[in-house]
């Protein structure tokens, strides 16, 4: 109980108080499975993004063919501005599409087993009973009478 702690100056005798730990405490600590459910459940709160499927094909462009000592990539058709003669279409082309364009279909979500939820949660909070592992992550329990507190 948090309160415990926070009045134990004002009432000295709650400091003779003794509560049993609960088992949750004393449970395996797993950082693989933390870090594991942790990462994948992150995952579920994405939002799908993709390039538009028009994207570095909204120009007209044919390629001129081979003997012209130029690469074979489709080049802008026309004249009269700095642009026609210009490669399009291919990735390696400036104002072209990207190389294996991004859809909106991917695997954005991850599904992982209600137990290993749950054991993850366990490890979680058994991990925050050992000062060792508090003083690592930057908490300060200096002043904390015991933990877990």
């Amino acid at each position: 109980n948090s309160g415990i702690n926070a009045e134990w100056p004002l009432r000295p005798w709650l400091l003779k108080i003794q509560i049993t730990l609960p088992a949750i405490f004393k449970a395996p600590l797993r950082p693989d499975v933390v870090h594991f459910v942790h990462s994948n459940i992150a995952k579920n709160h994405r939002q799908a993004y993709a390039v538009s499927k028009e994207a570095g094909h909204q120009t007209s462009a044919e390629s001129w063919g081979t003997g012209r000592a130029v690469a074979r990539i489709p080049r802008v058709r026309g004249g009269g501005t700095h642009r026609s003669g210009q490669g399009a279409y291919g990735n390696m082309c400036r104002s072209g599409r990207m190389f294996a364009p991004t859809k909106t279909w991917r695997k954005w979500h991850r599904r992982v087993n209600r137990k290993m939820r749950r054991y993850a949660i366990c490890s979680a909070v058994a991990a925050s009973a050992l000062p060792a592992l508090l003083m690592d992550r930057g908490d300060k329990i200096e002043n904390v009478l015991e933990v877990p507190c």
